[in-house]
């Protein structure tokens, strides 16, 4: 993933909590040299924005016209300096409209602090479990954070580490990402990311701003339910397996088929070969934790649309495997069909589409449940948003 301008570690609610990372955390995501701050410190290092007026310059008068209709969304420490010639950084974000609702970072996670002070985990407040990771784009103007909980957590047999769960979320000052939270999880055994748990809510800037508290406390209160269907969907995936040698495609094929780059496809492939029991015949809940690996360490691009899209592909080897067949299928077919010349039909290809057919009507037999799982999941978490 592109590195971000800047990134902030950070373990436990505020200076009155004492929380260590985990080990499997600090080990595996945390330089030595890392300061680790407070949730609440780190929010409120964030710059912050405000509005002021808006002109644009008459070419035929030489003159200078306000208007109402705009607003500049600007950071206020910064008009300071350059008011002082202390420093040439840019303090415009955003020339929205006048409908648009300045979201501080207070605004929406102060909020967020004080229901962690009484939403508890194995007994303990949410506050004391908690501790994550934020990133800054754009000098601070775009923002993601991963907060997870302590205890929180699948664990899966045979594994030391457990998957840790909590939500990522984050905003921008461009007009580009209204305020978003969605479910997210960390395998502690290999560091791999899992993002888009459950469908993203937002936020937007736009109108009243909502009771965020109520809103967190509906959010947190659904991860419990998010756990357990994690747990459930893991455990039936590994017993969804994928024979190589049953199949026209290798692993790293088996990826670029799904639809990732073909560097992305060569590191998740190797990864997933090198879990598998048989490297040959390899389970669903194994390439999906491929993919993972390969977005969480060697993704190239930027947090947005495109990485969005790959967890989407991956997030569907895990949640719903026939649809990940199809879609592999579909794929070879097209390529097939390029292959040809207009006369002549590809003898192989046509047997390998068989083959893969076959692999789709054994694996249909296997999911039904998957489909109707998913969707419960994602009702559950909406549901629990909106009461």
């Amino acid at each position: 993933m592109q590195a971000p301008d800047s990134r902030t570690i950070f373990a436990g609610l505020d200076g009155r909590t004492d929380t260590q990372l985990p080990d499997w955390y600090a080990d595996g995501t945390v330089s030595a040299d890392a300061d680790v701050v407070s949730f609440a410190e780190a929010i409120r290092d964030l710059p912050r924005a405000v509005d002021t007026t808006v002109a644009y310059r008459n070419p035929h008068t030489d003159e200078w016209v306000d208007t109402e209709r705009f607003n500049a969304v600007v950071e206020p420490s910064r008009l300071r300096e350059q008011a002082q010639g202390a420093s040439d950084a840019d303090p415009l974000f955003h020339v929205p409209s006048d409908s648009y609702t300045i979201l501080n970072p207070v605004d929406v996670y102060g909020p967020l602090e004080d229901v962690l002070e009484t939403e508890t985990v194995d007994g303990r407040a949410l506050g004391e479990v908690m501790f994550g990771e934020l990133r800054r784009y754009r000098a601070g103007g775009e923002v993601h954070m991963d907060v997870m909980f302590d205890g929180l957590e699948v664990r899966l047999p045979g594994r030391g580490e457990p998957i840790t769960m909590g939500v990522t979320t984050g905003y921008d000052f461009f007009g580009g990402h209204a305020v978003y939270v969605e479910g997210f999880a960390q395998d502690g055994t290999c560091s791999n990311t899992m993002r888009q748990l459950t469908e993203r809510e937002r936020i937007k800037h736009v109108g009243d701003v909502v009771d965020f508290e109520g809103w967190w406390e509906r959010l947190l209160a659904s991860l419990e339910l998010v756990a357990d269907d994690l747990f459930a969907f893991i455990r039936d995936a590994s017993r969804i397996t994928i024979d190589f040698t049953d199949v026209p495609f290798g692993v790293e094929a088996f990826y670029t088929l799904c639809g990732f780059p073909e560097y992305l496809a060569e590191r998740a492939a190797s990864d997933a070969e090198a879990n598998a029991d048989n490297p040959f015949e390899i389970d669903m809940w194994t390439l999906h934790s491929g993919a993972t690996y390969a977005l969480t360490h060697f993704f190239k691009g930027k947090e947005g649309t495109a990485l969005d899209e790959y967890v989407g592909i991956a997030n569907d080897v895990l949640f719903n495997p026939e649809a990940t067949i199809e879609r592999v299928e579909e794929t070879y077919e097209q390529q097939l069909r390029a292959r040809e010349d207009g006369v002549h039909s590809d003898l192989d290809g046509e047997r390998g589409l068989a083959r893969i057919e076959r692999v789709r009507q054994s694996v249909h037999s296997d999911v039904e449940q998957f489909e109707s799982r998913e969707a419960a999941l994602r009702e559950r978490f909406e549901a629990a948003v909106e009461q």
